[in-house]
């Protein structure tokens, strides 16, 4: 059986679904799994979830848990991170505030913009110490990385680690089944290919029974009936002709058309959600300490959702019935359409699986730069993970790529060689940046950023 090192596993909730995926396989059941954070009550609380998923499934598992990353990764075949670092505060607070204070707003500020090159600056040198790490303790391990900002953490990873590393994310299949609800079709008759980069990949086919679903998306959009937190995507969508996979709050930073300061009907008109991201950490820290009990209460436990069986999604709107029901189904344990467990039951059984992954732009995509992070289909086996050659993607898309693919490129140069030149640089080509503040104002923006995370950022010439 696989050992299974999660770092950063005080993500409880995160962990808790991911749990419930591995260990509903019965190949995998009796895993070990070893659970790793820095902070030791989340880490209690998630070895506590951990075992009631255990029980509930009926599985015997080997679990550990550890505040020693070396101690759970050595011996690991399989890491997964879904760390945070420097948390919600300091680290993503000042993301969102000082960039306010010089007039830039944004909405999730973890993949691009100034957010999430600061974000990117904070994390990177850490996955660098964990992949070291695996080269030490576990050189064959395979490394399952769910930390944004995703392209370039793992273009990073790609120049400066030899671990085998694939970077995922869920919005190629959350994209598909919200786009399923749209059309009124199941999502499981939908057929579709998708390439690009992280957060900004595209739908190059969209088919139910070899009938191309596009027309019929876009009379939604003719009619209006696309969702009202949909606006900015369904309008990207009018304008290029191809879906994006990544939500509407996040589009709408990665380019300069949506939100302006200047321009307040049109935060209004495309529904844009600003300080979307502090909202909803708010919303969770606030209530994390009910969860925990929750989760702590050995009166308290998991219950499975068999395949099939039909469940409501839950948005709470703080009412205590809502609240209760919410509470419901994060007790749940119900497969999800995260491509972790089904990469290592891929790996461990041989019946293959296909999954969406970012990785190096190696004669991948022939129109996006060697060597940059591209998220396309990728076939998992006992051989691995082995991504799928694209070739050229619309010109028009692969320009729009560009724009974003230049900031990523800049940030990872500045994490590699510690030059303050290129983080600068890489803000001044942000389209979101650029579209709101001039060089100069640039500039400040980034020192008063460069100060403000102190000793989470490391020291730049």
């Amino acid at each position: 059986m696989p050992k299974i090192s999660f770092i950063g596993a005080g993500s409880t909730v995160f962990a808790k679904n991911l749990l419930g995926d591995i260990l509903s396989f019965p190949e995998l059941a009796e895993s070990t799994i070893s659970l790793h954070d820095i902070d030791p009550e989340r880490l209690r609380t998630s070895e506590i979830v951990a075992r009631k998923i255990a029980a509930a499934l009926g599985v015997s598992p080997t679990i550990e848990a550890t505040l020693d990353r070396r101690q759970s990764l050595a011996g690991a075949d399989y890491a997964i991170a879904m760390v945070q670092v420097g948390g919600y505060r300091p680290s993503t607070v000042i993301d969102f505030e000082i960039p306010k204070k010089h007039g830039l707003r944004q909405t999730i500020a973890d993949t691009l913009g100034i957010g999430g090159i600061m974000r990117a600056l904070r994390t990177i040198p850490v996955l660098l110490e964990m992949t070291r790490d695996m080269e030490d303790l576990c050189p064959d391990v395979a490394f399952l990385q769910y930390v944004n900002p995703m392209a370039m953490n793992m273009w990073a990873l790609d120049r400066g680690s030899n671990i085998h590393s694939v970077g995922l994310c869920h919005s190629v299949p959350h994209t598909a089944g919200e786009l399923a609800a749209d059309l009124g079709v199941p999502v499981d008759e939908i057929d579709y290919q998708v390439a690009g980069i992280n957060h900004m990949a595209f739908y190059l086919k969209f088919e139910r029974h070899g009938q191309d679903l596009y027309p019929a998306l876009r009379q939604v959009m003719r009619e209006g009936r696309m969702p009202p937190t949909n606006r900015v995507r369904y309008k990207l969508f009018e304008k290029f002709g191809y879906f994006v996979t990544e939500s509407s709050e996040h589009l709408s930073e990665y380019v300069p058309w949506f939100i302006k300061r200047d321009r307040p009907d049109l935060i209004e008109q495309f529904n844009i959600p600003l300080d979307e991201y502090i909202t909803r950490c708010e919303f969770q820290l606030a209530g994390w300490e009910i969860l925990r009990h929750v989760f702590e209460d050995e009166s308290v436990q998991f219950h499975v959702v068999k395949d099939g069986e039909a469940t409501e999604e839950v948005r709470t709107d703080g009412s205590e019935r809502d609240v209760d029901r919410l509470l419901n189904q994060l007790l749940q344990i119900k497969r999800s359409v995260e491509y972790g467990s089904q990469i290592i039951y891929a790996m461990e059984t041989g019946r293959p699986a296909v999954i969406y992954g970012n990785v190096g732009n190696h004669g991948l995509i022939d129109n996006l730069p060697a060597g940059c992070c591209v998220e396309v289909p990728c076939l998992v086996d006992k051989n691995g993970i082995q991504p799928t050659r694209i070739g050229s993607l619309p010109p028009h898309l692969a320009a729009l790529m560009q724009t974003n693919i230049n900031v990523q490129a800049l940030t990872v140069e500045a994490a590699l060689t510690g030059k303050r030149e290129h983080i600068y640089h890489a803000a001044m080509l942000d389209p979101h940046t650029a579209a709101e503040l001039d060089l100069d104002q640039i500039v400040a923006l980034v020192d008063d950023l460069i100060e403000a995370h102190g000793d989470w950022l490391p020291k730049y010439v």
